[in-house]
């Protein structure tokens, strides 16, 4: 008689293990675009957010000086304390009762940095663009001067 060969009980065959790499692939297939899009969604709605309280500090601060923040001292006007003049010193200095109107300027997720420039300059890298001269504060990100 021939000799039979018995299969080991704990060992799988090829084909049954290819077959569990396609099925993987498959839902992994499905899923993967899910996130991808979950992610952009995140990025989004973040940058949303922000411009909401950006834009929201800003009408603070012009409701307070009387002017809006200047395009070159932004960072500076909205996240130290200012007199009356718009002129800034350390936080909790004497004479010095307005602000911080932001805590930090934040980082666009879009562009990874948090600076900003003025919107009639090519925005390049930058995270945000500004207009003084009638408050409009927009994202760069992957649409130029995509504005929500």
């Amino acid at each position: 008689m021939h000799a039979i060969r018995q299969r080991s009980a704990g060992a799988f065959t090829l084909v049954e293990i290819l077959i569990v790499v396609v099925i993987l692939g498959i839902l992994a297939a499905i899923v993967v675009p899910q996130f991808t899009s979950a992610s952009e969604e995140t990025r989004a709605n973040a940058v949303k957010m922000d411009l909401h309280r950006i834009r929201q500090q800003i009408e603070i601060y012009k409701s307070q000086h009387d002017d809006p923040p200047t395009v070159d001292g932004f960072v500076n006007q909205m996240t130290l304390s200012s007199d009356a003049n718009g002129d800034t010193a350390a936080i909790g200095t004497d004479g010095y009762p307005f602000g911080p109107y932001l805590a930090t300027l934040p980082f666009n997720p879009y562009t990874k940095t948090n600076d900003v420039v003025d919107i009639s300059e090519d925005v390049g890298s930058s995270a945000w663009a500004y207009d003084e001269t009638d408050g409009t504060f927009v994202a760069n990100s992957d649409e130029e001067h995509r504005e929500w």
